[in-house]
Protein backbone atom coordinates (compact mmCIF):
# COMPACT_ATOMS: atom_id res chain seq x y z
CA UNK A 1 0.00 0.00 0.00
CA UNK A 2 0.94 3.86 -0.75
CA UNK A 3 -0.28 6.98 0.73
CA UNK A 4 -2.86 9.08 -1.29
CA UNK A 5 -1.65 12.13 -3.02
CA UNK A 6 -2.63 14.52 -0.23
CA UNK A 7 -2.07 11.87 2.46
CA UNK A 8 -5.26 12.80 4.17
CA UNK A 9 -8.64 11.47 4.79
CA UNK A 10 -9.83 14.32 1.92
CA UNK A 11 -8.31 12.28 -0.64
CA UNK A 12 -11.88 10.42 -0.51
CA UNK A 13 -13.29 12.91 -2.95
CA UNK A 14 -15.81 15.14 -1.69
CA UNK A 15 -14.99 14.90 2.12
CA UNK A 16 -13.21 18.61 3.65
CA UNK A 17 -12.23 18.95 7.23
CA UNK A 18 -12.21 22.17 9.22
CA UNK A 19 -9.94 22.73 12.15
CA UNK A 20 -10.78 25.70 15.09
CA UNK A 21 -8.92 25.81 18.10
CA UNK A 22 -8.49 28.37 20.87
CA UNK A 23 -4.96 28.25 22.15
CA UNK A 24 -5.84 30.10 25.61
CA UNK A 25 -7.79 27.50 26.20
CA UNK A 26 -6.10 24.85 24.44
CA UNK A 27 -8.48 22.88 22.63
CA UNK A 28 -10.46 23.08 19.52
CA UNK A 29 -12.59 21.00 17.07
CA UNK A 30 -12.12 19.53 13.78
CA UNK A 31 -15.43 18.92 10.96
CA UNK A 32 -15.85 16.39 8.95
CA UNK A 33 -18.26 17.46 6.23
CA UNK A 34 -18.92 16.80 2.36
CA UNK A 35 -20.82 17.93 -0.51
CA UNK A 36 -23.82 16.14 0.06
CA UNK A 37 -25.26 13.98 2.82
CA UNK A 38 -23.26 10.66 3.69
CA UNK A 39 -23.75 7.19 5.12
CA UNK A 40 -22.06 6.99 8.68
CA UNK A 41 -21.88 4.02 11.08
CA UNK A 42 -20.01 3.94 14.43
CA UNK A 43 -17.98 1.59 16.90
CA UNK A 44 -17.00 2.54 20.16
CA UNK A 45 -14.58 0.67 22.33
CA UNK A 46 -13.56 2.62 24.91
CA UNK A 47 -15.00 2.71 28.35
CA UNK A 48 -15.67 6.46 28.71
CA UNK A 49 -17.16 7.84 25.67
CA UNK A 50 -18.71 10.66 25.87
CA UNK A 51 -20.87 10.84 22.23
CA UNK A 52 -23.65 13.23 20.63
CA UNK A 53 -26.37 11.51 18.39
CA UNK A 54 -24.41 8.22 17.69
CA UNK A 55 -28.30 6.30 18.31
CA UNK A 56 -28.92 7.53 15.02
CA UNK A 57 -26.10 5.58 13.24
CA UNK A 58 -27.70 2.19 13.82
CA UNK A 59 -28.54 0.21 10.49
CA UNK A 60 -32.53 0.05 11.57
CA UNK A 61 -32.98 3.69 12.67
CA UNK A 62 -34.88 6.08 10.17
CA UNK A 63 -32.12 8.59 9.33
CA UNK A 64 -29.80 6.98 6.94
CA UNK A 65 -27.04 9.84 6.17
CA UNK A 66 -25.81 12.53 8.41
CA UNK A 67 -24.36 16.17 7.12
CA UNK A 68 -21.07 16.64 9.39
CA UNK A 69 -19.29 14.67 12.24
CA UNK A 70 -17.82 16.48 14.80
CA UNK A 71 -14.27 15.66 16.81
CA UNK A 72 -13.85 17.73 19.60
CA UNK A 73 -12.22 18.67 23.06
CA UNK A 74 -13.62 19.48 25.89
CA UNK A 75 -15.22 16.73 27.48
CA UNK A 76 -18.78 17.05 28.01
CA UNK A 77 -19.00 20.60 27.46
CA UNK A 78 -17.40 20.01 23.83
CA UNK A 79 -20.40 18.23 22.75
CA UNK A 80 -21.79 21.51 22.77
CA UNK A 81 -19.41 21.80 18.94
CA UNK A 82 -22.23 20.20 17.52
CA UNK A 83 -25.15 23.06 18.28
CA UNK A 84 -22.73 25.55 16.11
CA UNK A 85 -22.13 23.36 13.32
CA UNK A 86 -25.62 22.24 13.09
CA UNK A 87 -26.43 26.35 13.11
CA UNK A 88 -23.94 26.74 10.41
CA UNK A 89 -25.57 23.98 8.26
CA UNK A 90 -28.95 24.97 8.77
CA UNK A 91 -27.53 28.88 7.36
CA UNK A 92 -26.71 26.96 4.52
CA UNK A 93 -29.87 24.90 3.86
CA UNK A 94 -28.47 21.60 4.89
CA UNK A 95 -30.50 18.82 6.93
CA UNK A 96 -32.61 16.47 6.63
CA UNK A 97 -36.24 17.49 5.71
CA UNK A 98 -39.21 17.33 7.40
CA UNK A 99 -42.39 18.91 6.57
CA UNK A 100 -40.53 22.83 5.70
CA UNK A 101 -38.10 22.18 8.10
CA UNK A 102 -34.35 20.93 7.64
CA UNK A 103 -32.59 19.74 10.94
CA UNK A 104 -28.74 19.13 10.13
CA UNK A 105 -27.71 15.51 11.39
CA UNK A 106 -24.66 15.90 13.43
CA UNK A 107 -22.94 13.00 15.43
CA UNK A 108 -20.46 14.40 17.48
CA UNK A 109 -17.47 13.04 20.02
CA UNK A 110 -15.47 14.56 22.55
CA UNK A 111 -12.37 14.03 24.49
CA UNK A 112 -10.99 14.97 27.68
CA UNK A 113 -8.20 17.70 27.62
CA UNK A 114 -9.43 20.04 30.27
CA UNK A 115 -5.88 19.42 32.52
CA UNK A 116 -3.79 20.14 29.10
CA UNK A 117 -2.26 23.43 30.49
CA UNK A 118 -5.59 25.37 28.80
CA UNK A 119 -7.74 28.68 30.80
CA UNK A 120 -10.90 27.30 31.00
CA UNK A 121 -11.94 29.68 33.18
CA UNK A 122 -14.98 31.25 30.31
CA UNK A 123 -18.36 32.62 31.31
CA UNK A 124 -20.16 31.15 28.15
CA UNK A 125 -19.64 27.86 26.80
CA UNK A 126 -16.74 28.51 24.10
CA UNK A 127 -17.24 25.42 21.75
CA UNK A 128 -20.72 26.44 19.70
CA UNK A 129 -18.71 28.88 18.25
CA UNK A 130 -15.34 26.47 17.69
CA UNK A 131 -17.51 24.51 15.85
CA UNK A 132 -19.02 26.82 13.66
CA UNK A 133 -15.70 28.11 13.33
CA UNK A 134 -14.48 24.65 12.32
CA UNK A 135 -17.30 24.06 9.97
CA UNK A 136 -16.38 27.58 7.69
CA UNK A 137 -12.53 26.12 7.78
CA UNK A 138 -13.44 22.95 6.15
CA UNK A 139 -11.94 22.66 3.05
CA UNK A 140 -9.97 19.76 1.19
CA UNK A 141 -6.05 20.42 3.16
CA UNK A 142 -6.07 21.56 6.94
CA UNK A 143 -3.38 21.09 9.22
CA UNK A 144 -2.24 18.41 11.33
CA UNK A 145 -0.71 18.11 15.04
CA UNK A 146 -1.32 20.87 17.65
CA UNK A 147 -4.50 21.58 15.52
CA UNK A 148 -8.62 21.54 16.00
CA UNK A 149 -9.51 18.64 17.96
CA UNK A 150 -5.66 17.61 18.05
CA UNK A 151 -4.70 20.85 19.81
CA UNK A 152 -4.98 19.89 23.69
CA UNK A 153 -4.15 15.81 23.24
CA UNK A 154 -1.74 13.99 25.17
CA UNK A 155 -0.70 10.95 25.38
CA UNK A 156 1.36 9.19 27.72
CA UNK A 157 4.92 10.08 27.13
CA UNK A 158 4.34 13.37 24.16
CA UNK A 159 1.79 15.51 23.40
CA UNK A 160 -0.97 13.90 21.38
CA UNK A 161 -2.49 15.58 18.00
CA UNK A 162 -4.81 15.50 14.77
CA UNK A 163 -3.31 12.87 12.38
CA UNK A 164 -4.66 11.96 8.94
CA UNK A 165 -3.53 9.49 6.70
CA UNK A 166 -4.91 7.71 3.29
CA UNK A 167 -4.48 4.27 0.79
CA UNK A 168 -5.88 4.01 -2.61
CA UNK A 169 -6.66 0.22 -3.18
CA UNK A 170 -6.34 -1.56 -5.98
CA UNK A 171 -10.05 -2.22 -6.62
CA UNK A 172 -10.05 1.46 -7.22
CA UNK A 173 -11.49 2.64 -4.33
CA UNK A 174 -9.79 5.19 -1.78
CA UNK A 175 -10.10 5.00 2.11
CA UNK A 176 -8.35 7.42 4.42
CA UNK A 177 -8.73 8.01 8.56
CA UNK A 178 -8.55 10.63 10.66
CA UNK A 179 -7.89 11.12 14.65
CA UNK A 180 -7.55 13.17 17.61
CA UNK A 181 -4.75 11.46 20.05
CA UNK A 182 -5.68 11.55 23.25
CA UNK A 183 -4.65 8.09 24.95
CA UNK A 184 -4.52 6.65 27.99
CA UNK A 185 -1.35 4.74 26.73
CA UNK A 186 1.56 5.71 24.31
CA UNK A 187 2.22 5.63 20.47
CA UNK A 188 5.97 5.08 21.15
CA UNK A 189 7.73 2.09 22.66
CA UNK A 190 8.80 2.19 26.11
CA UNK A 191 10.85 5.51 26.88
CA UNK A 192 11.55 5.86 23.49
CA UNK A 193 10.83 7.84 19.77
CA UNK A 194 9.93 4.86 18.13
CA UNK A 195 6.45 3.94 16.81
CA UNK A 196 4.36 1.20 17.48
CA UNK A 197 2.81 2.32 14.10
CA UNK A 198 6.33 2.02 12.53
CA UNK A 199 5.84 -1.21 10.44
CA UNK A 200 2.62 0.17 8.44
CA UNK A 201 4.67 3.71 7.79
CA UNK A 202 4.45 4.86 4.38
CA UNK A 203 7.58 6.74 3.89
CA UNK A 204 9.02 8.74 6.70
CA UNK A 205 5.82 9.81 7.13
CA UNK A 206 6.40 10.06 10.99
CA UNK A 207 9.96 10.28 11.32
CA UNK A 208 10.89 7.28 9.48
CA UNK A 209 12.75 6.05 12.51
CA UNK A 210 11.60 2.28 12.00
CA UNK A 211 10.60 -0.36 14.68
CA UNK A 212 12.06 0.08 17.93
CA UNK A 213 15.25 -2.89 18.70
CA UNK A 214 13.40 -4.16 21.83
CA UNK A 215 10.10 -4.43 23.45
CA UNK A 216 9.33 -3.46 27.31
CA UNK A 217 7.52 -5.12 29.75
CA UNK A 218 6.04 -2.44 31.44
CA UNK A 219 4.16 -0.14 29.38
CA UNK A 220 4.04 3.75 29.72
CA UNK A 221 0.28 5.42 30.92
CA UNK A 222 -1.31 8.34 32.18
CA UNK A 223 -3.40 6.91 34.95
CA UNK A 224 -3.89 10.70 36.29
CA UNK A 225 -4.01 13.76 34.70
CA UNK A 226 -4.28 15.31 32.05
CA UNK A 227 -7.22 12.51 30.74
CA UNK A 228 -7.79 10.43 27.96
CA UNK A 229 -9.38 9.13 24.82
CA UNK A 230 -8.78 8.53 21.01
CA UNK A 231 -11.68 9.10 18.04
CA UNK A 232 -11.34 8.85 14.82
CA UNK A 233 -13.30 8.80 11.75
CA UNK A 234 -12.40 6.29 9.04
CA UNK A 235 -13.60 7.15 5.35
CA UNK A 236 -14.18 5.52 1.77
CA UNK A 237 -15.55 6.10 -1.25
CA UNK A 238 -17.26 2.76 -1.94
CA UNK A 239 -20.61 2.55 -1.55
CA UNK A 240 -21.75 0.81 1.95
CA UNK A 241 -25.02 0.36 4.05
CA UNK A 242 -24.63 1.69 7.63
CA UNK A 243 -24.36 -1.77 8.73
CA UNK A 244 -21.16 -1.89 6.76
CA UNK A 245 -19.95 1.28 7.80
CA UNK A 246 -20.37 -0.01 11.14
CA UNK A 247 -18.30 -3.29 10.44
CA UNK A 248 -15.52 -0.75 8.73
CA UNK A 249 -15.76 1.19 12.20
CA UNK A 250 -14.97 -2.25 14.19
CA UNK A 251 -12.68 -3.41 12.18
CA UNK A 252 -10.55 0.13 12.19
CA UNK A 253 -10.16 -0.31 15.74
CA UNK A 254 -7.48 -3.11 14.98
CA UNK A 255 -5.22 0.06 13.79
CA UNK A 256 -6.26 2.02 17.21
CA UNK A 257 -4.61 -0.83 18.98
CA UNK A 258 -1.31 -1.51 16.78
CA UNK A 259 -0.70 1.90 17.63
CA UNK A 260 -1.46 2.97 21.10
CA UNK A 261 -0.49 0.56 24.16
CA UNK A 262 -2.68 -0.06 25.97
CA UNK A 263 -5.45 1.00 24.18
CA UNK A 264 -9.57 0.30 24.56
CA UNK A 265 -9.35 0.90 28.64
CA UNK A 266 -11.74 1.96 31.09
CA UNK A 267 -10.65 5.39 31.26
CA UNK A 268 -10.81 5.53 27.65
CA UNK A 269 -13.59 6.82 25.22
CA UNK A 270 -11.90 5.35 22.36
CA UNK A 271 -14.45 5.94 19.15
CA UNK A 272 -14.59 5.48 15.31
CA UNK A 273 -17.22 6.86 12.64
CA UNK A 274 -16.74 5.49 9.42
CA UNK A 275 -18.37 6.80 6.91
CA UNK A 276 -19.23 6.25 2.84
CA UNK A 277 -19.70 8.65 0.17
CA UNK A 278 -20.82 6.62 -1.85
CA UNK A 279 -19.32 7.34 -5.26
CA UNK A 280 -17.55 4.08 -6.25
CA UNK A 281 -19.86 1.08 -6.13
CA UNK A 282 -18.40 -2.49 -5.37
CA UNK A 283 -18.31 -4.68 -7.75
CA UNK A 284 -16.84 -8.07 -5.47
CA UNK A 285 -18.35 -7.18 -2.21
CA UNK A 286 -16.78 -9.90 0.03
CA UNK A 287 -13.38 -9.52 -0.57
CA UNK A 288 -13.44 -5.28 -1.00
CA UNK A 289 -15.32 -4.72 2.29
CA UNK A 290 -12.50 -7.40 3.89
CA UNK A 291 -10.14 -4.82 2.14
CA UNK A 292 -11.42 -1.57 3.02
CA UNK A 293 -11.73 -2.97 7.07
CA UNK A 294 -8.25 -3.60 6.68
CA UNK A 295 -7.40 -0.50 4.88
CA UNK A 296 -9.19 1.69 7.21
CA UNK A 297 -6.95 -0.02 10.45
CA UNK A 298 -3.78 -0.06 8.53
CA UNK A 299 -4.48 3.79 7.59
CA UNK A 300 -5.95 4.56 11.40
CA UNK A 301 -2.54 3.41 12.83
CA UNK A 302 -1.00 5.73 10.67
CA UNK A 303 -2.78 8.56 11.42
CA UNK A 304 -1.94 8.16 14.83
CA UNK A 305 1.66 8.09 14.64
CA UNK A 306 1.62 11.31 12.37
CA UNK A 307 -0.76 13.20 14.72
CA UNK A 308 1.97 12.51 17.49
CA UNK A 309 4.69 13.14 15.05
CA UNK A 310 3.20 16.27 13.92
CA UNK A 311 2.48 18.16 17.28
CA UNK A 312 4.49 21.11 18.44
CA UNK A 313 5.52 22.83 21.75
CA UNK A 314 3.41 24.92 23.39
CA UNK A 315 3.50 27.65 27.03
CA UNK A 316 1.99 25.35 29.71
CA UNK A 317 2.52 22.21 27.91
CA UNK A 318 2.31 19.11 30.33
CA UNK A 319 4.69 16.84 27.97
CA UNK A 320 6.93 17.31 25.39
CA UNK A 321 6.10 17.18 22.30
CA UNK A 322 7.84 14.10 19.75
CA UNK A 323 9.49 16.79 17.34
CA UNK A 324 11.31 18.23 20.17
CA UNK A 325 12.21 15.47 22.39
Amino acid sequence: MTAGARNLITDVAGLRVGNAQDDRLKSGVTVLTAEAPFTAGVAVMGGAPGTRETDLLAPDKTVQQVDALVLSGGSAFGLAAADGVAEGLRAMGRGFAVGPHRVPIVPAAILFDLMAGGDHDWQENPYPALGRAALNAAAPTFTLGSAGAGTGCTTATFKGGLGSASVPLQSGHAVGALVAVNALGSATVGATRHFWAAPFEQGAEFGGLGPASAFPDHHPTKMEAPGNTTIAVVATDATLTQAQCTRMATAAHDGLARALVPSHTPMDGDLVFAVSTGARRLTNPAPETLALGHAAATCLARAIARGVHAAGPAPNDPLPSWSTA
